[in-house]
């Protein structure tokens, strides 16, 4: 995170930042561009192998299991999900913040120290799901036991993972994702042909192999995981864990209690249905997540050149992944229905189809939502971002869970469009202000000022 102080220290003016380079200027310019071409380019891989197998898991499952089974497996992944953004909170995000680019000693300790917070979170969250998984229905409990099982191996994994991001090493991450990919698909494949795919083997599969592929970032790394550095690690970076504790977990949680709330109201197909059109959708998340990993650094340099710029910045930010959004949704909208959506996912094509045009509405107001608080995150601002995250969170919960006491699926997922045009307002609101103070802490005019000037 920027601080204002920092964020402004750039030693030239804003109006001397265009002024032709020298050779060695241009060279070091080019040099950092090829650099973060580079970072972008294995960060989308990453995410796209990483979208490849959660894409073909689905598939598999939602025709082997039909709408309900599926609505049941999509729960527990649901949940995973939320693990993952709520462990990333204390464990890795304080690591990719204060340990990129740093020596190989301390990076290694710091690895040492986080991958053991989230091992330690996975073996607690596991617990915790087996506990709850074990007091509910079978029908949606027997999922979350499974995948109580898997979440200590899944959220290894994962820190390893960023553990690679933060040095730069994006490249390890690709095949560390490609391993369990390539696993989870074949073990899913050989339940299919065996007849014995069903929401907990499939769920255990997933677990399982991120374990093995935990293991084989372990062989990549050759960093254990050191339990004795836990307690340190939460107390030196308790400033950073907290609040991105917060924030994960009132965004994952939302989501979660959401769709617990769909299928607690519309019954576990809604669940299914809505699960399907979010496959259908997920290729462009792969674009998506890839803009998002440099989405802050790169609005930290424009914030640190020229300030008044930042805000037109993260319009274009959002602007440019928003075509893209539309242009896919208009496509998968146009192409599937001639055939490759039934192929695809059987008796959930037509009511994940019905679903496209709110799905890509709710993508297209994400990105504006993301590009704004990438700006407010550059500056530093972290209480506005908390603010936001929490609005945004009740945002998303109250008109998702209404929607679908109103209209099932459908309903829900139009709630979500009502949340994300709302909540861009809020992000674009918390934007403008931080920028505001920022300006004001450097004496330079206020925006609002230049804006209307």
């Amino acid at each position: 995170m920027r601080s204002p102080s920092s964020a402004g220290s750039s030693t030239h003016p804003a109006g001397d930042a265009d002024g032709p380079p020298d050779g060695a200027d241009a060279g070091r310019a080019g040099l950092r561009s090829m650099g973060l071409f580079r970072r972008l380019g294995w960060g989308v891989a990453d995410q796209g192998i990483s979208s490849l197998g959660n894409l073909v898991l689905g598939l598999l499952v939602a025709r082997s299991l039909g709408p309900e089974g599926f609505g049941a497996f999509s729960l527990a992944f649901v949940t995973f999900g939320f693990v993952l953004a709520a462990s990333r909170g204390p464990s890795t995000d304080p690591l990719l913040v204060r340990f990129s680019g740093v020596q190989p000693s301390a990076w290694r300790q710091a690895v040492a120290a986080s991958t053991a917070t989230a091992l330690v979170s996975g073996v607690i969250a596991g617990l915790g799901c087996i506990a709850v998984g074990l007091a509910l229905p079978s029908t949606v409990g027997a999922g979350l036991v499974a995948l109580g099982f898997g979440l200590p191996g899944i959220l290894l994994q994962d820190s390893y993972r960023f553990a690679w991001f933060a040095q730069g090493r994006g490249d390890k991450a690709f095949v560390n994702d490609l391993v369990w990919a390539v696993l989870q698909i074949g073990a899913v494949l050989a339940l299919v042909a065996t007849g014995r795919a069903t929401d907990v083997t499939c769920v255990l599969a997933f677990g399982g192999t991120a374990t093995l592929a935990a293991l084989v970032g372990l062989a990549q790394s050759r960093i254990r995981p050191q339990l004795r550095r836990v307690r340190a690690w939460l107390v030196d970076h308790r400033d950073l864990g907290g609040r991105y504790l917060a924030e994960n977990v009132s965004v994952g949680g939302a989501r979660q209690v959401r769709m617990f709330a769909v299928g607690a109201i519309a019954g576990l197909t809604a669940v299914g249905e809505i699960r399907a059109a979010e496959i259908l959708m997920g290729p462009f998340l792969v674009l998506l997540s890839g803009v998002s990993q440099v989405a802050i650094p790169e609005a930290g340099h424009v914030l640190d050149r020229a300030p008044e710029r930042l805000e037109r910045f993260c319009l274009w930010l959002g602007l440019v992944p928003a075509v893209a959004a539309t242009a896919w949704g208009v496509a998968v909208y146009v192409i599937l229905p001639q055939g490759p959506g039934e192929l695809l996912l059987a008796d959930l094509w037509k009511p994940a189809w019905s679903l496209l045009v709110p799905m890509t509405a709710v993508l297209v107001t994400g990105c504006f939502l993301n590009a704004a608080a990438a700006g407010v995150r550059a500056l530093g601002a972290s209480r506005r971002s908390l603010a936001a995250q929490l609005s945004n969170a009740a945002l998303y919960l109250v008109c998702g869970s209404l929607g679908a006491a109103v209209d099932g699926a459908a309903g829900s997922t139009w709630g979500l469009v009502l949340a994300g045009v709302v909540g861009c307002v809020i992000w674009r609101y918390e934007l403008r202000m931080a920028l505001t103070e920022h300006c004001a802490a450097l004496g330079h005019e206020p925006i609002a000022g230049r804006e209307s000037s």
